[in-house]
């Protein structure tokens, strides 16, 4: 079936992500088609430089849950691999858009390119429209604040632990989903019991000691506070682990799906000199995070009247 498409990574699906969405499902709706995404897995970054491939925003079971709530009905996930990175331009118009997707309707981004050695661009798939049956149009880009909207933005507020920064380029609070997990039961010695989530993300775009909104338990979102990082004070590993404590709550939740929202930044992770230090330390955390949210509710408050 004839669709309407755009392409792209649309990692974060940030708020220049949704501009291209939006205007992909009214044109969806204006010629009677469905509308349909072209994204990669791996990013194609990722498949030539892993080590050098910016970290990831969101998995990709976390794009594709954001792709739906953007109202798209189809995803068409190319598997980025030697074969796929030699398409020719000509091929990939062709065999894949004009016959694979029958794509009648195109929008890419105004920096888009694609085929071997990314020698296709906007005019050569332009220039394809009559001989296709398509028509072809370019997004420009989105700006917040004088800032263009890019995932390389995101990361940067991100990694900054500038949270207000990122959620204004998103459109919402940054978050990271995960099921919870068994780990080593250190938090609950420390007094301080933490749900362990298991994260797809290898390289987390943010690490540190973050005030954080939790869903996923019986429709309600709860408050707490999360550690994301290597733990360098007990951990002998350099694999990060996202580890969340929510005031006032002691339930068992392994095997629970939860999604994490970070709101707020307290500190970077640090290494103690021993247990008790790093005990109080956490302890202060919590009390930082429970004053974050009074606060929180006291401004909604003064704002609501």
């Amino acid at each position: 079936m004839p669709v309407a498409l755009t392409i792209g990574n649309f990692d974060g699906v940030h708020l220049g992500h949704q501009a291209m969405l939006a205007r992909l499902s009214a044109a969806a709706r204006e010629r009677s088609l469905p509308s349909c995404v072209m994204t990669f897995e791996p990013h194609p970054r990722e498949f030539f430089a892993p080590d050098k491939a910016p970290t990831r925003l969101t998995s990709l079971r976390e794009k594709l849950e954001l792709l739906e709530r953007a109202g798209v009905e189809r995803v068409h996930i190319c598997r980025f691999n030697f074969d796929f990175a030699k398409t020719a331009p000509e091929d990939f118009i062709e065999r894949l858009l004009q016959r694979g997707l029958g794509a009648r309707w195109i929008q890419v981004g105004d920096d888009f390119r694609f085929g071997a050695r990314r020698a296709g661009d906007f005019v050569m798939l332009k220039a394809a429209e009559a001989r296709c049956g398509f028509e072809v149009h370019a997004m420009t880009s989105v700006l917040v604040d004088g800032i263009r909207v890019s995932s390389t933005a995101v990361r940067e507020a991100l990694a900054a632990g500038d949270m207000t920064g990122a959620q204004r380029l998103l459109g919402r609070a940054y978050s990271i989903s995960g099921r919870v997990v068994h780990g080593d039961g250190f938090g609950r010695t420390l007094g301080c019991p933490t749900a362990n989530v298991l994260m797809k993300h290898n390289r987390p775009p943010l690490a540190g000691i973050f005030a954080v909104e939790v869903q996923g338990l019986d429709g309600r979102i709860l408050p707490g506070v999360a550690s994301l990082g290597v733990r360098p004070t007990v951990a002998r590993d350099a694999r990060p682990c996202l580890e969340v404590h929510l005031f006032d709550f002691d339930r068992d939740i392994y095997g629970k799906h939860l999604k994490i929202e970070f709101l707020h930044k307290f500190r970077d992770e640090e290494k103690y000199a021993d247990i008790e230090t790093l005990k109080r330390q956490i302890a202060r955390d919590v009390e930082n995070a429970k004053g974050f949210f009074a606060a929180r509710a006291t401004n909604r408050k003064t704002r609501n009247g």
